[in-house]
């Protein structure tokens, strides 16, 4: 008796450039380890044709897609859905295609606190966070972070008008938490964790802030990550600070992705371990 093999979804991460993305092997993983059948591609699409090649794929039967630079903004105009985390965040970094609806989400945010709390194993409730940076992956992990109720959020920037916008934002989210803007330079006092949103770490440099930050208790998290560790984290350990970079945000962002998918969530551990070994033997 002869069986037959249900014919794999199919899903893509669009961007451009894509070559080097990690995604498709992240979700092959998962693929895997859940018995979901997937088929996951990169997908390279012109500057001026995102929304013609996500239509394109969408006839072709696909499902859904991650989307990286430059396209989240106009995935997030593109969708005809948001969740609430995707409209907190302004942009959207994965889509769900059903029957000609396209829900759009953001989960690089909730990828960020997933990794912080249950891989780094650090609590938010009631610390003391410090957000370098206001630009578009600082917003996308303010919801998040608030949900974690920390007692405090200081929003640091180069220029203190954009870090006094993005706090607009976030007391139009928060319910108690004690919140804060200003520039790099006048950061003052520790704290107990310090989120890298800049994309200073791209050009092996640190925001301008003064180290005291830094102490035994501080977790340094650099959302940036690479064989080596970046520029902030150098520094950080330097000052005896606990250390983590981006990669678990990248391997748990793509589960809460997979999860709105196929509607189970993928085991992480297991990948984030290889990923990292992966990346430890390409350097």
């Amino acid at each position: 008796m002869s069986t037959t093999r249900a014919q794999p979804d199919n899903y893509v991460v669009i961007g451009n450039p894509i070559a080097h993305s990690k995604s498709p092997a992240i979700h092959a993983r998962f693929a895997e380890l859940t018995a979901q059948a997937i088929d996951y591609q990169r997908l390279l699409a012109p500057l001026d044709s995102f929304v013609a090649t996500v239509q394109t794929f969408i006839a072709s039967g696909g499902k859904g897609a991650n989307v990286t630079v430059p396209f989240k903004l106009e995935a997030f105009t593109l969708a005809t859905e948001l969740t609430p985390r995707a409209q907190a965040a302004g942009a959207v970094n994965t889509l769900k295609f059903d029957n000609g609806n396209i829900l759009g989400d953001n989960t690089d945010g909730i990828g960020l606190v997933t990794d912080i709390i249950h891989n780094a194993g650090y609590s938010l409730r009631g610390k003391r966070v410090v957000l370098l940076g206001a630009g578009g992956a600082a917003r996308g992990a303010l919801l998040p972070l608030l949900q974690e109720q920390p007692a405090q959020l200081l929003i640091a920037n180069r220029t203190v008008s954009r870090a006094q916008e993005l706090l607009a934002l976030a007391q139009e989210m928060s319910n108690g938490i004690d919140l804060q803007a200003c520039r790099f330079e006048d950061l003052q006092g520790s704290a107990d964790i310090i989120i890298n949103a800049t994309s200073a770490s791209l050009h092996d440099d640190v925001p301008p802030f003064s180290p005291t930050l830094f102490s035994p208790q501080t977790l340094a998290y650099d959302m940036m990550y690479a064989a080596q560790p970046t520029a902030f984290l150098r520094l950080a350990s330097s000052h005896g600070a606990q250390c983590r970079d981006g990669l678990g945000m990248l391997v748990e962002q793509a589960a809460a992705a997979f999860a709105l998918w196929r509607g189970v969530r993928p085991q992480t551990t297991i990948v984030l371990a290889d990923m990292r070994v992966a990346m430890q033997a390409r350097s």
